[in-house]
């Protein structure tokens, strides 16, 4: 029966998407949403995602500390479970992982590869192992509106290879 279930799983993901997949499995997801990640956790119905949120590939939403179950006595094996709540207008990059309890406010940005172990506050870029604040959103965000190339700028009637040459900026970053 596991079996079939896993080949259900993977057929409506493909034949869905990861969006109507989370929401079959209880997630809550609003409007305009984008997830990449195929990693929902065990408990997708402890996870509420607002509006025009970007998941990336691999990241993970964990909504279950495992560890506690090493913890026994006469009651048995120990459990925690939380919630993770996505506000509106959030990124996260490929390959973080959301930790229990997490709540993440509007207009966040997680730099990939981020570990996320306490909620975020709205209009805050953060990134690291734990995830830590490196910006002011409302800086970044005048920064980047001056600086990159607009979608108006684009042309779009050149294939994308040539369109993606056109705007892309040939310097690398300084070193360390």
């Amino acid at each position: 029966m596991r079996i079939y279930k896993k080949i259900f799983e993977r057929v409506y993901r493909a034949a869905f998407g990861n969006i109507k997949y989370a929401r079959l499995k209880g997630a809550k997801i609003g409007k305009g949403c984008r997830m990449f990640t195929t990693f929902i956790g065990s408990e997708p119905f402890l996870i509420t995602i607002g509006d025009n949120v970007h998941i990336g590939p691999g990241v993970k939403l964990i909504t279950h500390d495992g560890s506690t179950t090493l913890m026994t006595d006469g009651k048995g094996r120990r459990y925690s479970y939380q919630p993770i709540e996505i506000g509106n207008n959030v990124f996260i990059g490929v390959n973080c992982v959301i930790m229990p309890g997490v709540k993440i406010e509007d207009n966040v940005i997680v730099g990939a590869g981020s570990v996320v172990t306490k909620s975020l506050k709205a209009r805050s870029v953060v990134a690291g192992v734990p995830a830590r604040i490196i910006a002011n959103y409302d800086e970044l965000e005048k920064r980047m509106l001056d600086n990159l190339v607009g979608q108006q700028e684009l042309d779009f009637n050149l294939p994308y290879k040539e369109r993606v040459l056109k705007v892309t900026q040939f310097n690398f970053k300084p070193t360390l």
